[in-house]
């Protein structure tokens, strides 16, 4: 069975036998926003996971936190990542939690490689604006409390990542930039 990502930019160019380049993040990092940017300056095809399970499940992330529990969109990330296993080249956007769950990782890394966009939680939440809202994990009283405890959780499994390219220290181009040209040094 052929795997088909519905909600992925197509008319990629790249190999599809060369390795996935994973983004990795906090929620507000800017792992959409600059997956879709470096994709597309790549010719490569961008899947945001997300939106994906979103459309897949027929509706939103939070709905399927709120009705099905985050152990089940867990296991809808498992099945989206055994997926990717049958192809290659694409510039991923995985939900900020993905990254903790080493058995998933080890689906895909390695061949694949992973940049981790770090951020600050304080410009993570700043970027995010009214999208918050749609984020489960951050709809609590303290959001910036909760994404402050997100960090401190994933922290580790975030610095496992190949890259780290800190997206306070860059401008928006720079950060394409310089993922751009970590992406095509993996290939």
């Amino acid at each position: 069975m052929t795997a088909t990502f519905l909600t992925s930019q197509s008319g990629s160019i790249a190999d599809p036998r060369g390795p996935h380049v994973i983004l990795v993040g906090l929620p507000g990092a800017g792992k959409t926003t600059v997956g879709k940017a470096v994709a597309e300056r790549l010719g490569r095809t961008f899947l945001d996971f997300d939106a994906e399970i979103a459309r897949r499940e027929g509706m939103a992330v939070g709905q399927i936190f709120g009705e099905k529990g985050e152990p089940y969109f867990r296991e809808l990330e498992r099945t989206l990542t055994a997926e990717l296993q049958g192809v290659g080249g694409m510039v991923l956007s995985p939900g900020g939690g993905w990254v903790t769950d080493e058995a998933v990782v080890a689906l895909l890394r390695p061949p694949a490689r992973m940049i981790y966009l770090k951020a600050r939680p304080e410009t993570a939440l700043k970027r995010l604006g009214p999208e918050r809202m749609s984020r489960p994990l951050l709809t609590r009283p303290d959001p910036l409390r909760e994404i402050k405890t997100l960090l401190e959780q994933r922290k580790k499994s975030y610095e496992n990542a190949d890259f780290v390219v800190d997206t306070e220290l860059l401008d928006l181009e720079r950060v394409i930039r310089k993922v751009s040209e970590l992406a095509t040094s993996v290939v």
